[in-house]
């Protein structure tokens, strides 16, 4: 059996009171009645009401007040309200729309009035309630939906990234760098970016761009990439055109972080002052992304182990970033590093290298 429809009779006269609980209660309605505005508004907020069959000359709050303040609150604004009332001057009416009223009973009611007006706006209700419920329904729905939507897009996030740390190691595999370089320095990096507050979407753009930094190594001969001394002036003009090649690998994409990933490439061996390559920018001429990785990808290569090199100690690698600070670093992203020390350190630890079975693959790979 549904719920009974519940009226709220509003008048400071018993008399009235009695009379629409004598005609509406025989079908049926359970009725509820207050004798002044603040009364009702008390019932209201307590009780599931479906009609308010509101009088308005009462003490302390009349009825176009009480109108006004269930119209204007969110949870009873849906509820219709019948003026009942002896004013039958047209500015009163007007006053009584104004107010919210969605219908009038002129007194002395009529009984069969009373009784059709009130069948007729409990469905009226009905119907509101219905559309409520929906709208609510619709929107945890969507609500659930848009959070499945998110968990997706960052599984989908997190599969790029690490598609593209696997496929950029096709370059480090010839080089001495590992793996572990690559999420490193794309960390640390993105670690900067966030000091900077470059914001969120840079921040991320950054991470997934850096791993791509030295792409280009991959058209970089083996005599030149794999020697094991000094490379001599005419090697060391080909090596560096790892920038251009890897730029060029990256040129012609329609997808922002490629795009970004081609600039990263292409800059992050200039200098600060000038004297890096392959274009000798200098300043702010040099993209902020290039400046950035420039710093990651130099402090991760002074504190890696290296076939012709150990391991420099922090006191060391920090020491040689000071004295890059002006010329081959950018001076803010010097700043930006240093207050960047505590992440740098927990990603320096997080993503040690540990990856002697790649390189056994690769070696077996090329007998």
């Amino acid at each position: 059996m549904g719920r009974r429809s519940k009226i709220l009779v509003v008048d400071d006269e018993d008399r009235n009171l009695r009379l629409m609980e004598a005609l509406l209660l025989p079908l049926g309605y359970d009725i509820l009645v207050a004798r002044d505005g603040k009364e009702a508004l008390e019932i209201v907020s307590k009780e599931q009401v479906d009609v308010v069959l509101l009088d308005v000359m009462m003490p302390k709050m009349d009825g176009f007040e009480v109108a006004r303040r269930l119209k204007s609150d969110h949870e009873t604004k849906i509820i219709p309200i019948v003026m009942v009332t002896a004013l039958h001057e047209k500015e009163d009416r007007v006053k009584a729309i104004e107010a919210g009223a969605d219908d009038f009973l002129a007194k002395p009611v009529d009984k069969t009035e009373v009784r059709a007006r009130v069948a007729s706006l409990l469905k009226v209700k009905a119907y509101n309630d219905h559309m409520r419920d929906y709208q609510k329904e619709l929107e945890s729905e969507v609500a659930e939906r848009t959070k499945d939507l998110k968990k997706a897009f960052e599984r989908i996030k997190s599969v790029s990234l690490e598609a593209i740390y696997r496929l950029t190691r096709a370059a480090e595999y010839k080089d001495e760098d590992t793996g572990s370089h690559i999420q490193r320095m794309s960390n640390y990096a993105a670690a900067i970016a966030g000091t900077m507050k470059l914001g969120k979407k840079v921040v991320e753009s950054i991470l997934y761009a850096t791993p791509m930094h030295d792409i280009g190594k991959i058209g970089i001969p083996d005599r030149i990439l794999l020697k094991p001394e000094k490379l001599d002036s005419d090697e060391w003009v080909i090596m560096k055109q790892h920038t251009t090649i890897g730029a060029g690998i990256l040129e012609g994409s329609d997808t922002g972080i490629i795009r970004l990933g081609e600039i990263v490439a292409m800059t992050h061996h200039e200098k600060w002052d000038g004297t890096g390559y392959p274009k000798g920018l200098k300043g702010r001429q040099i993209p902020l992304a290039g400046r950035i990785v420039a710093i990651a990808d130099v402090f991760d290569a002074l504190t890696s182990k290296r076939p012709y090199k150990e391991a420099f100690s922090l006191e060391k690698s920090y020491g040689i970033i000071k004295q890059g600070k002006g010329n081959h670093f950018d001076p803010a992203v010097v700043d930006a590093f240093f207050a960047s020390e505590a992440n740098i350190l927990k990603i320096k630890e997080k993503f040690h290298d540990d990856e002697s079975f790649i390189r056994q693959a690769y070696m077996t790979a090329g007998k």
